[in-house]
């Protein structure tokens, strides 16, 4: 898809944005416009998914409350895939457009950068797509996630192994922020069951095919069969091309997703799809609604070749929170108390000090509200989900399996009476029909002696009366 699609699609709805504003204060000239910035990739296809829920929630939003007397003004610093880039674009932001919050960054490596920004400039960040645990152990309370914390499925991802008796998993895992933060809490989980993790496989961001090979071919080498993959869905995709190539798809395998893949299912094409075949996957779960079926059919109509995902979703669901936000805590105060300009010291140590951050902070801890994404409400700064969805990836597609609730665990039907997981039960009540890998329909042990493995020799003592 040419840059131009994008151009104009960008400069028509920043265009019919402005041309609002400008109706609105004309109506009324008591409107001010607060500074906020989104820190983005500039260029990627999610990038693009992002900024183009950002304007339509904009529009939204003021088209349907034109009574409000502030208006969001989005100012963009391009991050350029990388974490100094990030921390650049936020010092540029807050130093010379001095906005409000940050909306942004896409990776958790790049949050970690920003939240020590915010917390030293007292500027909100909101994030949609950084899911790192790790990123709450900073504990800042000027950093907000419109997004889940990866942590939450791991008790979803639990009661799959427990369901099926798995007695060992390998966690297999991009060697980054993103990859590491889930381990802790997967690791204690499984250990509330007594599941073991003889092993861990880590994959690079940037490891060629080669090197994805040489780890594969070390998993086919071990005896367990059941791992539990979270990594980037296009290092997803290469690693099942691979795997299926190598032979780690074939019946007796057994792969689970975290929602790391799964909420990006779209993005990956045919041949990434097929390698996956038989897989399951921990997936967040969207309640439909009228708003939410309105609003695809508008992208649809107005995009067709976008694919649009979770993401998108938080992301117009977290302007539209820091719109309601900032109208509720007003435009008192919209300065920042500078540094000492004569003082020789970093980029870091010169910046102003919001004094608007303080009061834009309890706002947005109240706000709550019907969402695209569902129920939008931070609980100690973060959403805090109660439902994901099981999956089974089948043909060019996938299948629901059930679901995992906090309140019933793993159900057939939301609606359904949860059965209790005792030596009677059977997975069937749990769960629908599975397709394992290599199209098996039973369920595969977990482990298995690799035929090319080390052989085990026992040795037995030859002596009088010991027969032999």
């Amino acid at each position: 898809m040419g840059l131009s699609f994008f151009f104009f699609f960008f400069f028509f709805f920043f265009f019919f944005f402005f041309f609002f504003v400008e109706l609105t204060r004309g109506q009324n000239n008591r409107l001010t416009e607060v500074n906020v910035g989104v820190v983005t990739d500039v260029g990627t296809s999610y990038s693009d998914v992002s900024m183009l829920c950002i304007n339509m929630s904009l529009v939204d939003f003021y088209s349907s409350h034109p009574q409000l007397k502030t208006r969001l003004v989005v100012n963009i610093g391009d991050s350029r895939k990388d974490v100094i880039g990030a921390a650049a674009a936020a010092l540029d932001l807050i130093k010379n457009k001095q906005v409000k919050a940050i909306v942004g960054p896409w990776t958790s490596m790049q949050a970690h950068f920003l939240i020590e920004i915010g917390q030293k400039s007292r500027v909100p960040i909101i994030s949609y797509s950084a899911t790192s645990p790790s990123l709450t152990s900073l504990r800042s309370p000027y950093f907000f996630r419109a997004t889940y914390d990866d942590s939450s499925q791991v008790h979803a991802i639990k009661a799959i192994v427990k369901l099926f008796g798995w007695r060992e998993v390998v966690p297999v895992y991009i060697d980054n922020t993103f990859g590491e933060g889930i381990m802790p809490r997967l690791t204690d989980a499984l250990q509330e069951i007594n599941v073991r993790i003889p092993y861990r496989t880590v994959i690079s961001l940037n490891a060629t095919d080669t090197e994805i090979s040489v780890e594969l071919l070390k998993m086919m080498n071990m005896p367990t069969r059941v791992f539990i993959v979270h990594m980037y869905t296009a290092l997803a995709s290469r690693f099942f091309i691979k795997a299926k190539e190598i032979g780690l798809m074939k019946p007796g395998y057994v792969w689970i997703l975290t929602n790391g893949v799964m909420d990006d299912l779209s993005s990956i094409n045919k041949t990434g799809i097929d390698g996956m075949e038989g897989v399951l996957g921990v997936k967040t779960y969207i309640q439909k609604s009228e708003d939410l079926d309105n609003f695809k059919a508008r992208w649809s109509k107005l995009f067709p070749r976008l694919d649009m995902s979770v993401y998108g979703l938080w992301t117009y669901d977290a302007i539209t929170t820091l719109a309601m936000a900032v109208e509720e805590a007003g435009t008192n105060n919209l300065t920042f108390s500078n540094a000492d300009p004569r003082r020789n010291v970093s980029d870091l140590e010169t910046l102003g000090v919001s004094q608007y951050g303080p009061m834009l902070l309890p706002t947005l801890s109240r706000v709550r509200f019907r969402g695209l994404a569902g129920d939008f409400r931070f609980f100690n700064r973060q959403l805090q989900p109660s439902v994901f969805e099981i999956v089974n990836i089948i043909g060019t597609g996938e299948k629901s399996l059930g679901f995992w609730t906090e309140e019933n665990g793993l159900v057939k039907t939301l609606g359904q009476k949860p059965h209790s997981m005792n030596a009677l039960s059977n997975w069937k009540d749990h769960l629908k029909h599975i397709t394992w890998p290599g199209e098996a329909d039973s369920v595969p042990p977990g482990w298995e002696i690799p035929t090319n493995g080390k052989k085990l020799r026992i040795g037995v003592p030859k002596r009088t009366g010991f027969p032999v």
